[in-house]
Parts: structure tokens; C-alpha cells; sequence
């Protein structure tokens, strides 16, 4: 390549820039010697699993595991006979991946072995994508996977440089938009701020533990993820009660409203039937928040919602929403049950005489207020929660519980959530977002456990 001196001696300066002053050339050379560098040395190439990575909506990662029976896909995709041999010869990562409409069958993915200068034959609808041999369901896929590769893609920058090493060395998950909204169906919108990321899993005796990383923006995007790294530590809370499905707090209901916030097609019905307009969204997006789901052993609902929000300072405009909310809910024919509509306490009630929801303070006139909004019947206890310390979530923070066992047997889980996750006794997460640095991706730190059943 030469030594600096004969590389700078190429590309010599022109003789006039001795009369500029010297903080132009300074400037020049500044602008110049990082251009040259990129121009030598580029980004290398991305290997086989990011390349992968970049096709797939949802991709995962697996330990090598030989003594355990061959799995299912592997017998698929090679056969009886060679998927036994194969798996018996493995000693490294494999990975199962489905490409970004999220319909067909899944991939399979493992180390290329193939040595000694001559290749083994390709397995029906194989394809070799780097260092890695992947086998497609069917020839449809494997032609689809051939399309969408790009062989001269770079290495990936953004998250793409932290979910790489946990997909190599161990079992892992990675996701795009596509693959939640696949998991989640309709409720993928409340965790837009986590559509893309990556989880390094672990199995520690009867729970599965997970922690990594999740944006809101493409994996591939932007710089590389700079900012306050700040690490979620380990829940100290107890498990969810048996009479809570789910409990949900954040520092602001912006971290949970903000993808059906910015669907015009949500704002519009809010404003036109419920009177909350611009004004009204933008105090639900900056308030604390808990909410619960209760199940409901008795009535015509399964379940009743209860979403709490800390107030603040914004205590008169709340009691303006509630006033207009109110307004809006009997112009649809519903009956508040004291027969006197107020910002203050109101229970709706239908003609038939059902509890349908309503809202309660709780310290209204004290200094720290809190509004209690609930959908189903009247809840049975009103209690403060907590703001600040270490009960409540800091900024930008995001706790979850779930019992998701009991959501299941209600039919209230996505139905292709793994049987895994839908078995489980209790469910707890902790998001972190990190303070980017100007013009790099935010990042959120997740970690979370999953109570195994056996």
C-alpha cells in the first residue's frame, strides 16, 4: 500500500495554497486526509448472517446442540438422514429466519462447512449466502431470499452493530416492524418505539431471561448508537397478583400512545366523537401513567381497563377535557348515573343500565393529582400510585407486567405469540431509552423474564 509519505506525495497540494491562510489548509487537510481514508479503507463487506439480517422480518438464533433429538425443521429441510448427520456434526450457531412479508415457511440457516476446496452438493432449494448455507422452503422462497440479497451490502452501522455479535454466539432474537406487527397483529402500533431490535436469551432454571436493545428506527440506519448507555437493572417487584392481568407504567403515555397517536385515522374519530383534540392529545402524551387490566369473574365483560395518570400542573386543563368528554358521551346516548355530569366524578351507564366506564380523582385537591379513567365497572379500590423513587418508572422508562397464562385463557393474547410465552405464569419487562447523541439513533435497553412452566 506505501508508506504515508509516498501516499500524501500522490496526492499533492496545489502550489498556490501557500498563500491561503493557514486555517484554510488546515481546514482543507482536515476534509481531505478522512476522505482519503474512507477512499483506501472502506467499510468491509457485511458477512452471510447480516446479510440475512437485512432480508429477514424475524430471525433467530440457536446454540449447537448435537445430543438433543434433531429438530423438525432441520428433517424438513434435509431430511432424515442428512439433517441427523449434519446435526450431529455441528458445533456452531444455526439460525431459523422468515423473510419480510412474514407468510411463508420458515428458513434455515448453518454454518457452511464445506472445506478441503471442494463444496458439498447443495440441498433441494439451497443457496449459499456468504460463509453460511440457508435452505428455503420451497423454490418460490429460495428465489425470493436470491432477489433481495445484495452480495456488496457494507457492514451495518446502528443496531446492526449490536445485534450482530449476540445472533453469532448464542441463542438470540432479532425483529423488524414486519415481524412484530406479525407477533402482536393489532397491538404492534403501542410498541412502535421498539420496532426493530435484538434479545440475547438465556434459560436459568425456571425462567427465560432476556436482555438487548430496540429502536423505533431501521436497524441499519443512522450512526452507530452512541449516547448515555444506561443498563436496566434487575426487577425487584413482585409478581403480578391474581387479580391483575396486566400492569403497564411509563414515565409518559407518549412511550405508549405514540403509534396510534400519529394515525390520522384515530386522531380524526377522537376529535369528531370525544372531543379530544390537539390540545387534549398532547396532555395524555406528557403524563405518567399506570394502567391495569382486571378480569371480570362476573358481568358482561371479561376484563375492565383502568389507566391512572399523574396530573401535575396540568390539573385545569384535564378538568377541560373531562368537561367536553363528558358532553361527547351523552350526546351519544349515554347516562351518567347521578344524573348530573361533572369533571369531578361521572359513572356512564347504557340504557339497559350497564356500567360501561368513567373516571375518579384521587388527591384532586392535594398537590400531587391523579385522574383515574376506567372502561367496565366501577373499580373496586382508588389508590394512589407512585411518582418518584424507586416504585415509579424514571424518564423515559417503561415497566411491564403480564400474567399471560390468564390473558390466554380469556382469548386477550395474539394468536401467534409462541406457546412458549402463552403458557407462561408471569411475564416482566423493563425498557431504558437511552439520550442519543446529535444525530444518533435512540436506543432502548431491555431486559425481562419469562416464569417457565413446566
Amino acid at each position: 500500500m506505501g508508506r504515508p509519505s509516498d501516499l500524501l506525495r500522490r496526492f499533492a497540494l496545489p502550489r498556490f495554497l501557500p498563500r491561503l491562510p493557514l486555517t484554510t489548509a488546515t481546514l482543507l487537510l482536515l476534509l481531505v486526509l478522512p476522505s482519503l481514508a474512507l477512499w483506501r479503507w472502506p467499510r468491509p463487506r457485511a458477512q452471510g448472517l447480516e446479510q440475512l439480517m437485512a432480508v429477514s422480518s424475524l430471525l433467530q438464533s440457536f446454540q449447537a446442540s448435537p445430543d438433543r433429538p434433531v429438530p423438525a425443521l432441520w428433517r424438513e429441510r434435509f431430511g432424515d438422514v442428512r439433517a441427523t448427520r449434519l446435526w450431529r456434526e455441528q458445533r456452531r450457531t444455526w439460525w431459523q429466519f422468515w423473510g419480510p412479508h412474514t407468510d411463508g415457511g420458515a428458513y434455515l440457516a448453518v454454518q457452511d462447512i464445506s472445506g478441503g476446496g471442494t463444496r458439498r452438493p447443495l440441498p433441494a432449494h439451497g443457496l449459499r449466502v456468504g460463509n453460511l448455507l440457508v435452505v428455503a422452503p420451497d423454490p418460490l422462497s429460495r428465489r425470493l431470499l436470491q432477489d433481495q440479497l445484495q452480495p456488496d451490502q457494507r457492514a451495518g452501522r446502528g443496531l446492526f452493530s449490536a445485534c450482530l455479535p449476540r445472533l453469532e454466539n448464542g441463542q438470540g432474537v432479532f425483529w423488524t416492524a414486519s415481524g412484530l406487527g406479525a407477533l402482536l397483529g393489532p397491538l404492534a402500533p403501542l410498541l412502535e418505539a421498539y420496532q426493530e431490535g435484538c434479545l440475547s436469551l438465556s434459560l436459568e432454571a425456571s425462567e427465560l431471561r432476556w436482555r438487548g436493545e430496540a429502536s423505533d428506527r431501521s436497524a441499519s440506519a443512522g450512526p452507530v448508537v452512541s449516547g448515555r448507555s444506561q443498563e436496566v437493572t434487575p426487577s425487584s417487584r413482585p409478581p403480578l397478583p391474581a387479580d391483575l392481568l396486566l400492569e403497564l407504567q411509563g414515565s409518559s403515555l407518549e412511550q405508549l400512545f405514540r403509534g396510534l397517536l400519529s394515525r390520522q385515522l384515530i386522531r380524526d374519530p377522537l376529535a369528531a366523537r370525544y372531543g379530544i383534540d390537539t390540545r387534549g392529545l398532547a396532555l395524555l402524551r406528557r403524563s405518567p401513567f399506570r394502567l391495569r387490566l382486571q378480569p371480570q369473574v362476573r358481568g358482561p365483560f371479561q376484563a375492565s381497563l383502568e389507566l391512572q395518570v399523574a396530573v401535575g400542573p396540568d390539573r385545569p386543563a384535564w378538568r377541560q377535557l373531562l368537561v367536553g368528554l363528558a358532553r361527547s358521551l351523552q350526546a351519544q346516548g349515554l347516562q351518567e348515573a347521578s344524573g348530573t355530569v361533572s369533571y369531578q366524578a361521572a359513572t356512564w351507564r347504557r340504557e339497559d343500565d350497564v356500567v360501561l366506564g368513567g373516571w375518579r380523582w384521587i388527591g384532586e385537591r392535594g398537590p400531587t393529582p391523579q385522574l383515574l379513567l376506567f372502561l367496565g365497572p366501577l373499580p373496586t379500590r382508588f389508590q394512589a400510585m407512585p411518582t418518584a423513587g424507586e416504585q415509579a418508572p424514571a424518564s423515559g422508562e417503561l415497566w411491564l407486567r403480564v400474567r399471560p397464562r390468564g390473558l390466554d385463557q380469556l382469548g386477550l393474547l395474539p394468536e401467534p405469540l409462541p406457546e412458549l410465552v402463552r403458557r407462561a405464569e408471569q411475564l416482566s419487562m423493563e425498557a431504558a431509552r437511552d439520550q442519543p447523541a446529535a444525530g444518533a439513533v435512540g436506543i432502548s435497553r431491555l431486559r425481562g423474564r419469562l416464569q417457565v412452566s413446566r
